[in-house]
Parts: C-alpha cells; sequence; structure tokens
C-alpha cells in the first residue's frame, strides 16, 4: 500500500516482505522521498524500516485514535 504525503513528495509504502519471514519483523515501512536536497526529511531517497507485527498494529491503532480524535475536533468547530 502507498501512501503520499507532503503535498506528494514523500511516499511511504507499506508491506509484509515474504523474503523476512525467518525474521519476527517482517513488515516493512518503506519512506522515499523525490524533492530538492534541502527539503528532505531523512539522508538517503529511499529509507526502510522493519517492524513486528504487533509494532504494525500498534501503530496502526495509534494512527486510528489520532485520526478520530482529529475528526472529533472538527465537529466542535
Amino acid at each position: 500500500m502507498s501512501i503520499y504525503l507532503l503535498d506528494d513528495s514523500l511516499k511511504v509504502d507499506i508491506y509484509f516482505d515474504p523474503d523476512d519471514t525467518s525474521f519476527e519483523d517482517d513488515i516493512c515501512v518503506c519512506f522515499t522521498e523525490s524533492c530538492d536536497e534541502e527539503e528532505k526529511i531523512f539522508k538517503v531517497d529511499e529509507s526502510h524500516i522493519y517492524i513486528t507485527p504487533q509494532q504494525a498494529r500498534q501503530l496502526a491503532e495509534a494512527l486510528l485514535k489520532a485520526a478520530d480524535r482529529s475528526d472529533y475536533s472538527d465537529t466542535n468547530h
């Protein structure tokens, strides 16, 4: 799954890596930047972070909670 952030200059790919099934952290979060050097968040064009299924669920839960809170705050303005 690809998600584009920051005016499409940061692509986040999240996927299960079948080549890493011998490791507990077989879910890859890959960040790819397509912007000028001075605008980059990362030092390289592409960064990979491997996480466990439990960490992926925690991340997903945290994102959903933050989104819910944001939705709730929007209705109170």
